[in-house]
């Protein structure tokens, strides 16, 4: 148990050991995961079109779209079969008809890992009241601030400033900060979005606790690790939405976006040693403004099998959801991995998003 114990800490902070400044690809990856049951549904479609109290999250300038003055978003999913828990909790409000801010916070955490070291004596006894417990988190706090342009009609700019802890138990803490910007414009049922992630390039520091280590470390014939760096290199994202009246009642919104990352070749549909983009699509069903049915496709990989046969996969994703009163309810499906097949009902490991909002006046 001991040993199984020692290549598990290794493993979760294996990341934050061998972080360096040469900006190491899916850094700070936790921030790309998705907030909001009615996005999640959509296959992460938002850029153009978001229009909530997650604005803050998928782009700021959406909060000059809020409808109410005030504004509250929570969230709960629960990923790799539960293992992981990914919470989101926004306020957003409008600050003046040509202003709007917003405050946010992430977190992503494994919680409740066994720490067996102190498991046996020195006398080579069994304690187990000795085990303690402790969790692997990240967190992030966003500051959102939302303008409307007087020079392009139509048009809102918006900046989020985020600060980052990442914590792993008691062995390694990180601090970050970074800035992300974006903006939108709607034409008739045309809206268009760009979202800069990172835009100042995000610094995260990382700090290890070496005496509660060493031991590990030691046993297992592996060096120390320092206190390092770590840059997470801007990802930009372009966002594109039509909204079509089918009938009196029934509308559908249809939206697309292309994230470009500039960390190195990544496993996305078109890719290089510069630049990769990554598609996805979403489509939601309106009827009355009141019920909502959303499917949307992202996450396409080439993925490689033991016999070397290779694969191209799709993660769909499903969502239904529920406004009136100002109370929304939104339910999402998304599947995080699924190592057989693309089959809906095939062996994976979907994701269940629950994501409740309310708005008000008074």
């Amino acid at each position: 148990m001991r040993f199984a114990f020692m290549a598990a800490l290794m493993l979760l902070v294996w990341s934050a050991a061998t972080a360096q400044v040469a900006t190491p690809k899916y850094s700070n990856e936790f921030l790309n995961i998705g907030v909001g049951g009615r996005a999640l549904g959509m296959g992460n479609v938002q850029a153009a079109i978001t229009n909530d109290a997650t604005a803050g999250y998928w782009n700021p300038a959406g909060l000059l779209r809020l409808q109410n003055k005030y504004n509250v978003s929570l969230m709960h999913s629960e990923l790799f079969a539960g293992i992981a828990k990914n919470d989101f909790a926004s306020f957003a409000m409008p600050l003046d008809t040509n202003s709007a801010l917003a405050v946010s916070v992430i977190r992503l955490g494994v919680d409740d890992i066994a720490d067996t070291r102190r498991l046996q004596n020195e006398y080579g006894y069994i304690q187990y009241d000795s085990i303690r417990f402790f969790s692997v988190a990240d967190y992030a706090m966003l500051l959102s601030y939302a303008r409307r342009s007087n020079l392009v009609r139509g048009l809102t700019l918006g900046a989020s400033a985020k600060i980052i802890y990442r914590n792993v138990g008691e062995f390694a803490n990180a601090y970050g900060f970074g800035v992300d910007a974006g903006a939108q414009l709607q034409r008739g049922n045309w809206q268009f979005g760009l979202m800069a992630k990172d835009i100042t390039t995000t610094f995260t520091a990382w700090t290890h606790n070496v005496e509660a280590l060493e031991e590990a470390y030691r046993q297992t014939g592996n060096d120390l690790p320092e206190n390092t760096a770590e840059l997470t290199l801007p990802r930009v994202v372009l966002g594109l939405g039509r909204t079509f009246d089918v009938t009196d009642k029934l509308s559908a919104l249809l939206a697309a976006d292309l994230d470009f990352t500039f960390d190195g070749k990544r496993n996305v549909w078109l890719k290089s040693d510069v630049v990769s983009m990554d598609p996805h699509v979403g489509l939601e069903l309106a009827y009355a403004s009141t019920v909502f049915v959303r499917g949307g496709i992202n996450n396409y990989q080439e993925t490689t099998s033991f016999d070397g046969s290779t694969a191209k996969r799709l993660q769909p994703n499903f969502g239904v959801g529920i406004k009136t009163a100002g109370l929304s309810l939104d339910l999402a499906l998304s599947r995080v991995n699924n190592s057989e097949s693309n089959a809906v009902g095939g062996t994976n490991t979907s994701s269940v998003i629950v994501s409740l909002a309310y708005s008000f006046d008074k």
